[in-house]
């Protein structure tokens, strides 16, 4: 694998950058499916228990706009699948017995699942009972939503790499555990973050639709329930992806360090650490975090960055010069530097080369055992390989947090009125279009707590094991590039398609369906 490393540096960026391209527009419908999935299940079950003709045709609306976006979802989806045979060949390769188990899983049981009785939501209104027919929408949720839960655990390995050993004689990482891969606490953790902050953007979009049509006098009836209905799960989505967003924190901290210190731009641990609401951390390039003990301008919470890390206000956080260096933990146990880490990387490729070349001996295969937890720190050149992008991180995290704040600030006041007042009268019109202007803002939450999950944990694709220069694919860099253009323009063609039948649904509102 040594041989990799001459795989050029534009195939590398153009190879990333198409992936991340991918991934960006594939996030923009899989949220509202999931967020979608919820509401229409409670209208067709308020539809169940009234038998009201209004319920009926208010599932129906959601519904369709629900069908608009799957479809795009799935489309994107198959594509960004595809790209880790073509673009990152060797990854799939090194570690795709593992990889590839949670994915064969997802497209199985809950893709078919969904499939299936999307069919029969769709077009069973007249042919199945109504019992069955909301059962079939709830299952075309949870299939989903179980969909989810498998492509989570396969992010999830890729950020904490548990149940697997490396056979020296394939060359890959082979699966020991398929409950420890499924179960790890770093996959529910992000599962429930994720599908949570997906409860959001779906609320914010029901809440969203129903204040448009209050401000052009309306679907009155449509949308005060829907808005009853949104601002409630909206207001529970939100504070349970705080909770799940503070476990996921702690998580990070636990197995991911590096991506907490570049999150708060921690050039310099220690004990009773606060947080950082805001600081001087330049837009551009890294900072010179190896020669400044923190950013200009910062002003923090006092001991609420150990909290978040340890859940003790005196725990200790190690920031990125700690880690860079080394540091003995409290537990008593020494953190190697990386130049250590990179040394015994470089041991365990030796052993391997060996290993292949029929030095099959036990001194051999012990060398390599002991050192295999650092292979992916044998390619690394220079510890500032393995810093993030502090800025982007540090930034991206607090535009989620912030707006997650605004959220719930929104959600407490709507709900209120909702429930409490005529949120049709023009009185509340600025709620209204404080609504519609939250809506690509639920969007911009999301994609920035994806941006800090992923980026945050460069340089490498499965963490400390294999950096994305080891992990890509031998190909011409012009070739990515022209792809990366095209895709480009397929997904703003795509996404733009999506925008413009949402669009002209929800200005037709809702139908009368034939009895």
């Amino acid at each position: 694998m040594h041989q990799l490393l001459d795989v050029s540096a534009a195939t590398i960026d153009w190879s990333r950058a198409q992936f991340a391209l991918t991934a960006i527009y594939h996030w923009l419908f899989v949220p509202l499916t999931l967020g979608l999935a919820l509401i229409m299940g409670i209208v067709e079950t308020c539809y169940y228990r009234t038998r009201k003709q209004f319920w009926k045709e208010a599932s129906m609306f959601w519904q369709k706009l629900f069908g608009i976006n799957f479809a795009m979802g799935v489309a994107t989806g198959i594509i960004l699948e595809f790209e880790f045979g073509t673009n990152w060949s060797n990854y799939s390769w090194f570690v795709g017995d593992i990889f590839g188990a949670p994915l064969a899983v997802e497209g199985i049981l809950a893709f078919f699942m969904e499939s299936t009785f999307v069919a029969v939501m769709f077009f069973g209104w007249k042919k199945v009972s109504a019992g069955f027919h909301l059962a079939s929408t709830w299952l075309t949720g949870l299939g989903a939503t179980i969909s989810a839960w498998w492509i989570l655990v396969a992010n999830a390995w890729m950020q904490y790499p548990v149940g697997q050993t490396f056979n020296p004689d394939t060359m890959r990482f082979e699966m020991n555990s398929f409950f420890d891969v499924a179960l790890s606490p770093f996959a529910v953790d992000k599962f429930f973050h994720t599908v949570t902050s997906s409860w959001i953007i779906g609320a914010i979009f029901v809440v969203g639709v129903s204040s448009w049509y209050l401000l052009k006098g309306r679907e009155k009836q449509l949308a005060v329930k829907s808005m009853k209905i949104g601002t409630i799960v909206g207001l529970c989505a939100s504070l349970l992806a705080a909770l799940t967003g503070d476990n996921s924190a702690y998580q990070v901290a636990q197995v991911q360090p590096m991506k907490l210190a570049a999150m708060e731009a921690l050039y310099n641990g220690g004990k009773t650490q606060s947080l950082s609401l805001i600081a001087g951390v330049p837009f551009g390039g890294q900072p010179d975090y190896r020669n400044v003990d923190e950013p200009p301008y910062k002003i923090g919470m006092p001991k609420a960055l150990s909290v978040l890390a340890t859940h003790d206000f005196d725990g200790y956080v190690p920031g990125i010069n700690n880690l860079i260096d080394g540091y003995v933990k409290e537990d008593g146990t020494k953190e190697p530097s990386v130049a250590e880490k990179m040394q015994r990387g470089r041991m365990a490729i030796t052993a391997l080369q060996q290993y292949r070349a029929g030095k099959k001996d036990e001194a051999t295969r012990k060398i390599l055992t002991d050192n295999i937890k650092y292979f992916g720190y044998g390619y690394v050149k220079s510890a500032d390989q393995i810093v993030p992008n502090i800025p982007l991180n540090f930034w991206s995290f607090r535009v989620m947090v912030g707006l997650g704040i605004l959220f719930i600030l929104f959600f407490l006041i709507s709900s209120h009125v909702s429930w409490r007042k005529d949120i049709s009268e023009k009185r509340w019109r600025w709620l209204h279009i404080s609504a519609i202007v939250l809506v690509p803002l639920a969007y911009v939450a999301s994609e920035a707590g994806w941006v800090v999950a992923e980026m945050g944990r460069q340089p490498w694709t499965i963490q400390d094991m294999l950096p994305t220069w080891v992990a890509v694919s031998d190909l011409n860099a012009g070739s990515v590039m022209i792809t990366f253009f095209l895709f480009l323009a397929l997904f703003t063609t795509m996404l733009a398609v999506e925008i413009n039948i949402l669009f002209k649904q929800i200005k037709k509102g809702m139908e009368t369906p034939a009895v």
